[in-house]
């Protein structure tokens, strides 16, 4: 097993602002981040394309410096220390394999310019192309690789030199659906089974859902939450952050008072209670139900919150995704196990009901 060395990362106040050389403003790219990886972590920052993650990645790098605050990997301040004395290694969106050199030669680079010895060298990389599934393939060059395979070429080349952080910058975004998937599942693998600490950044909240142990979702340089996949997505703190994470659907609603540890909601005539909803809440404010795709289920017209008309039915195997087209917007519900029980039919009225035990009580930011 590689002699990797985890160790925590720690941001704290860090603020980045870069200057608009054709507009002379300053652009607040990062504004005053704080938070912590522990050591063998991975922690995954997600958001949209300019919320900050690719630049707060480049910072732990080194590749960027903060306007201000202070940046640690361990015990040591790193906030103004080179990319190359900061033992952290980057895969890249691009892989960035050399084109004139054999898979064997793209990993063993690291260890060439560190001087290691070339017994060593042959063991190292012979032992990482073997983790990495890539045994028979040392004299490729890359363009006869897979994508796939070059990702794993380019992990392999980044784990090599046993770094205390591994950045991932959307490794997979070059990617087929198929190979996405193999890669998240091999990434994964590596990564727990080395007990490196890693970032991963991504737009994407598939990837971000299956491969980490904490998420932080960002927004116009803030992070707006962190937490466990599982928390992000049942517990979100607002309707940015729900939306962003899954599929949907909001019910307006009056909240009608705080009990038992429990919001209790009026809607379309009938009282429903949530365990989860927003602190800030109170009785007689507007408010949003939040409502995953798998918590909603159809029945007659009338008999729910809100009737629609079947717009689509999407087979997908173990389940259907039917759009019920409603005055609140497209609302989809998932349908599991659609061979035992009811699909309904395009065109037909059905009404909305929801699980309200999975459901959150959110704040009505929509037009905020």
């Amino acid at each position: 097993m590689p002699n990797i060395k985890s160790k925590s990362v720690t941001f704290e106040n860090i603020t980045k602002i870069f200057r608009d050389t054709q507009s002379k403003q300053d652009v607040k790219a990062v504004d005053n981040v704080s938070f912590r990886l522990e050591p063998g972590e991975l922690v995954t920052l997600l958001g949209p394309s300019g919320c900050g993650k690719s630049t707060i990645l480049r910072m732990l790098s080194g590749f960027e410096q903060p306007t201000s605050g202070k940046i640690m990997i361990g015990d040591n301040d790193v906030t103004f220390t080179p990319p190359n004395k900061r033992d952290t290694a980057m895969v890249f969106q691009s892989y960035g394999l050399f084109p004139h050199k054999d898979v064997f030669h793209n990993v063993s680079y690291g260890l060439e310019l560190r001087k290691v010895p070339a017994a060593e060298i042959n063991e190292k990389v012979n032992k990482f192309l073997d983790m990495v599934g890539l045994t028979a393939m040392g004299q490729r060059p890359p363009s006869r690789l897979s994508g796939g395979q070059q990702q794993r070429v380019a992990l392999a080349r980044s784990l090599i030199v046993e770094p205390s952080v591994l950045l991932l910058d959307e490794p997979l975004s070059n990617l087929d659906a198929l190979l996405r998937e193999q890669m998240r599942v091999e990434i994964r693998r590596l990564q727990k089974s080395l007990g490196i600490t890693a970032m991963y950044v991504t737009h994407d909240r598939v990837e971000a859902m299956s491969l980490s142990d904490r998420i932080i979702v960002m927004k116009n340089g803030h992070i707006m939450q962190v937490g466990t996949p599982s928390e992000i997505y049942r517990d979100p703190v607002d309707t940015f952050v729900s939306g962003f994470v899954g599929k949907v659907a909001f019910f307006p609603c009056i909240v009608k008072g705080i009990e038992n540890s429990a919001c209790i909601v009026e809607l379309a005539g009938k009282q429903f209670t949530s365990p989860r909803y927003s602190k800030a809440l109170k009785a007689g404010d507007k408010a949003l139900i939040m409502a995953r795709p798998e918590s909603l289920s159809l029945g007659e017209a009338g008999s729910g919150v809100e009737d629609g008309i079947v717009s689509a039915n999407i087979y997908l195997g173990n389940s259907v995704e039917t759009w019920v087209k409603t005055d609140l917007g497209n609302v989809l519900v998932q349908i599991d196990n659609p061979d035992v029980k009811k699909i309904w039919d395009e065109g037909e009225k059905v009404s909305l009901s929801f699980e309200s035990s999975l459901t959150k009580v959110l704040v009505d930011d929509l037009d905020a």
